[in-house]
């Protein structure tokens, strides 16, 4: 069964965030748009190109009123010398989420069990808590954020023109598609 269109799991985990612990839970999440971003653990090798492509791109993701979570199977504690001792994790200033429990990566389906890692899973999660976009892919490739960040603008468009489709390829001030009987074939 896909996760689409599902309610995200209730959870509540420790984060460290602009040098502080705090809590972060499918609550904390609702009211906003989220964008949870898996990693396999913390001190590896493509993790911190990813936090890196995040934080260089996180103005963007604030800009469109959505938060960004990095969820690793760490600790917070694990997160906070992390951040504080890898120059790309340094760039981060939203929430590096914790589930050395793999309470998250279970229930984002994400979870490796033979390793107690979580694949490279993106969640794109509207402000009801409702999961409308999801990749999940094997640890050796690195995402790009900035498809990441398209799917949001997409995700949000849809939400707030119902009976509207974002085409391929759509990025935010492109045309649409309004689907009708009279468009069946003619595309």
């Amino acid at each position: 069964m896909s996760l689409i269109n599902t309610q995200i799991p209730v959870f509540k985990a420790q984060a460290f965030h602009n040098g502080k612990f705090v809590e972060v839970s499918n609550e904390s999440m609702k009211g906003k748009w989220s964008v949870v971003i898996f990693m396999p653990a913390a001190f590896t090798f493509n993790c911190p190109t990813e936090v890196e492509d995040a934080a260089d791109n996180y103005a963007e993701f604030q800009k469109a009123g959505a938060e960004v979570y990095i969820v690793t199977t760490d600790t917070h504690f694990s997160h906070k010398v992390w951040h504080e001792t890898s120059p790309a994790v340094g760039k981060a200033k939203f929430p590096l989420v914790g589930d050395p429990t793999h309470t998250l990566t279970r229930g984002f389906d994400v979870h490796i069990d033979a390793d107690g890692l979580a694949y490279r899973g993106t969640f794109v999660v509207n402000p009801d808590g409702i999961i409308k976009t999801l990749e999940i892919h094997s640890n050796e490739i690195a995402r790009d954020v900035k498809e990441t960040l398209r799917k949001l603008k997409a995700a949000q468009y849809t939400a707030a023109h119902p009976g509207e489709v974002c085409p391929a390829k759509w990025n935010e001030g492109a045309k649409t598609i309004a689907p009708s009987i009279d468009l069946v074939g003619k595309i």
